[in-house]
């Protein structure tokens, strides 16, 4: 939450900042980079929802809690980041058909600096913070953060070309930033699409399998899940121990392997293990037969 209140005042402050100079200089350049940072700014507030939302308790209804609201919260992120780009497109475009020229260049120029200081520190503490508590979505937006300062770098380029008495240099850096906005846009959807979709980084699960062959009383690893709920993972996996134990032995196989996945998978907060005995040779895996015949 401190993450998400201190990058939206920082990227507040600066689209503040760059929109008076719009106001002055009608830059469509800056005012692309202007709009962009200001839907960035924005995006806090759908991540602080999801995190207030997140902190709530399991019920008898929402029984894994309200940590998928994260996911949500990314898909808002991403069609914030959409609508941006075609808004920018769209002024970029208007302009190449009416051209006109760029007054006060000198802020125009300013005002770019400002645009990527801000973009950039935001982008590092945002994916500092997103990295350490494994939120996809706090991730994605840092990375849209960062090409935001990419982006205004770019404004800068058209600041001087406009100075140059190059009339087209502010609307054709506008479509070259809508172009850097849609990339963004696109590893942000990919990003979020996974994470919608259950998936977790394939290091992960050959860690998890690494750390359950390591138990005392594991004889193999079955079937092993992973999936994130907001920022957090839960594990459900089948371990098979000898078929001669007691249920008592084999509950403490099981013990065992949940304490080993706690500690070998990062952010892994809850795991599921179900023991299942050897199959004696010539008999059938009582196991393998459920699973096998499981309606579809």
């Amino acid at each position: 939450m401190r993450a998400l209140w201190v990058s939206l005042a920082v990227l507040g402050v600066t689209a503040l900042a760059q929109a008076v100079v719009v106001a002055v200089s009608g830059s469509v350049a800056l005012l692309g980079d202007t709009v962009h940072n200001a839907a960035d700014a924005l995006t806090a507030v759908p991540l602080g929802i999801a995190f207030v939302l997140g902190r709530r308790a399991a019920t008898r209804r929402f029984t894994y809690g309200y940590g998928r609201a994260e996911d949500l919260a990314g898909i808002v992120i991403v069609l914030t980041i959409a609508a941006s780009a075609a808004f920018a497109g769209w002024a970029a475009i208007d302009r190449l058909l009416d051209p006109r020229p760029v007054a006060h260049v000198p802020a125009v120029a300013v005002a770019a600096l400002v645009g990527f200081a801000g973009n950039e520190w935001v982008a590092r503490y945002r994916i500092r913070v997103g990295r350490d508590i494994g939120s996809a979505a706090l991730v994605a937006d840092g990375l849209h953060a960062r090409t935001d300062g990419y982006t205004s770098l770019a404004v800068l380029a058209g600041a001087g070309g406009s100075a140059l008495g190059w009339q087209l240099a502010d609307p054709l850096v506008g479509l070259a930033i809508t172009a850097a906005i849609t990339l963004v846009l696109r590893d942000a959807a990919r990003e979020v699409f996974r994470r919608v979709l259950d998936a977790v980084d394939p290091e992960l699960v050959d860690r998890a399998e690494a750390a359950l062959r390591e138990v005392e009383g594991v004889r193999g690893v079955g079937e092993l899940r992973l999936r994130w709920i907001g920022h957090r993972l839960r594990a459900e996996v089948a371990v098979v121990v000898d078929g001669e134990m007691t249920v008592r032995q084999s509950h403490t196989v099981a013990v065992a392997a949940e304490h080993a996945l706690l500690h070998a998978v990062p952010r892994l907060t809850a795991a599921l293990v179900h023991a299942d005995p050897a199959p004696v040779p010539g008999e059938a895996d009582p196991h393998h037969a459920l699973a096998h015949h499981a309606p579809a």
